[in-house]
């Protein structure tokens, strides 16, 4: 990863500081973008840009022309951003499912759009999205979310298919739970012993971005194990 530029965005939260965080100890310069203000840390080295609105296409070409013009181009995008509702048909304004595919899909459709003129010019490209184990089959007052996801699984198998030809692959993560302080306020009472380490699903995120991973697109690959690792 050497001197790649990585782009993350959802960058200020826990897995997208876990992404980040790997990808510069692995050498590259790294483009945090997220609708917060500010991150609680700068990242050493890295650019963070805050206040960004990634479903709107402005703000999204703009952050996008922002990195080139300091990094030189975008190698890698890995769309973190996104979100989580868990709510019940009857209990639920109906507006909670346009919200879920906001944050979830549009936010990987607008940012992939405006990166891939870029990433189209760049030796061994990469997008890797971040779908979810849960869009495979909803449980209660999961619609919402595993809907969306799904979405993002299927633009990521068309674009896989689109971009056929291409120096570039499209790929995505499907995690299980993963261990975050919202996850756990959430879920008081849950088993946490197996849920998936951020920096552990960083791992496959970054090795999905490296030159080892260049015969795999249009890939779901499941994250679904602790690997044991203790993080903060």
């Amino acid at each position: 990863m050497h001197g790649k530029v990585v782009v993350v965005t959802g960058g200020f939260g826990v897995l997208g500081r876990a992404v980040a965080a790997e990808a510069a100890a692995r050498g590259a310069h790294v483009a945090r973008i997220d609708i917060a203000s500010a991150p609680a840390a700068p990242l050493a080295e890295g650019a963070d840009f805050g206040g960004v609105d990634v479903t709107d296409a402005v703000a999204a070409a703009g952050a996008v022309a922002a990195i080139a013009q300091r990094f030189g181009g975008v190698d890698v995008l890995v769309n973190v951003a996104g979100g989580f509702v868990w709510q019940t048909l009857q209990n639920s304004d109906p507006d909670v499912w346009a919200r879920m595919f906001r944050v979830n899909v549009a936010t990987a459709v607008t940012m992939t759009k405006a990166a891939l003129p870029s990433l189209l010019v760049r030796p061994r490209a990469r997008i890797i999205n971040i779908g979810a184990g849960a869009a495979a089959k909803a449980a209660a007052g999961m619609g919402a979310y595993a809907a969306a996801k799904s979405a993002v699984a299927r633009l990521t198998e068309s674009l896989a298919e689109e971009l056929v030809g291409h120096d570039i692959t499209v790929n995505a993560v499907l995690p299980g739970i993963i261990d975050t302080p919202i996850n756990r306020a959430e879920m008081p009472n849950a088993d946490t012993s197996t849920w998936v380490k951020p920096g552990a699903l960083a791992e496959v995120i970054l090795f999905l971005a490296s030159p080892a991973a260049g015969a795999i697109s249009g890939a779901l690959i499941p994250v679904t194990r602790c690997d044991g690792r203790k993080e903060t």
